[in-house]
């Protein structure tokens, strides 16, 4: 069973699953499999084709495997989700959020509102990325990391200028429950450790050991993160 709003547009070479939801105004590309008991909110489009533009350092003019989406995920209003990304089971993806070509997002994972995923991202289980948060081209964000509100990742240490800047494209790498806080920047590269937190408006500027508390500009260390708060000792860790 399905339900469809009004001026819904489904193209050719779609799979839709049992017991989907399809709010008004959706646009469905080809090349898309959804899986059972999906909400999809008003004004969504799924399976864009991403475009290049001339000076795009990151984006590929090449052939895109379908855009895939789980059992059990809902999707808000306005959202943009393009070809060749996996959401597994269970996602939520919040309204205005934008999820690009070649990302993977693990089961539970929660995609806030106005978030953009953009191309090239793992995104791991059960982690958080709140509303407005940008992470950058070529990110790892590894299982139950926790990403505040207007967080930026970067990944350019040239800032669009030489040639050179080519060979050096890399996000962040954020290690399993790596906690970052509002507004913190993470420039290209850096690694944030296991159970790390980078305290609000921090900008990081060299990688962070594990289990401790970097602050400022530039992050230096604080303090080690309490015991109490540690992943392992969190009743929703499941290992």
């Amino acid at each position: 069973m399905k339900s469809i709003g009004k001026n819904v547009v489904i193209e050719d070479d779609v799979q839709i699953g049992e017991n989907v939801i399809i709010g008004h105004n959706v646009v469905i590309k080809s090349g898309v499999v959804i899986g059972d008991n999906v909400v999809i909110g008003d004004n969504t489009i799924l399976g864009r084709k991403p475009m290049k533009a001339k000076a795009s350092a990151v984006t590929e003019s090449k052939e895109l495997p379908k855009l895939v989406i789980g059992n059990n995920v809902r999707i808000g209003s306005g959202c943009v989700i393009y070809r060749g990304a996996v959401l597994s089971d269970n996602v939520f993806v919040g309204d205005f959020a934008t999820i690009r070509e070649d990302v993977e997002i693990g089961e539970g994972t929660i995609v806030g509102r106005g978030v953009a995923v953009e191309n090239k991202c793992k995104i791991g289980k059960w982690v958080k990325l709140e509303t407005n948060a940008y992470i950058t081209a070529m990110s790892i964000v590894e299982d139950y990391c926790f990403v505040a509100p207007m967080v930026t990742f970067t990944n350019d240490m040239f800032m669009g200028r030489t040639e050179e800047r080519f060979k050096y494209f890399k996000g962040p790498h954020l290690k399993r429950g790596a906690r970052i806080g509002a507004n913190a920047t993470i420039l290209p590269g850096i690694t944030i450790g296991e159970d790390a937190v980078v305290g609000a408006g921090s900008v990081v500027t060299r990688d962070v050991p594990p289990r401790i508390i970097v602050v400022g500009t530039p992050a230096k260390y604080l303090k080690d993160v309490p015991k109490e708060q540690l992943l392992e000792n969190q009743k929703f860790f499941k290992g």
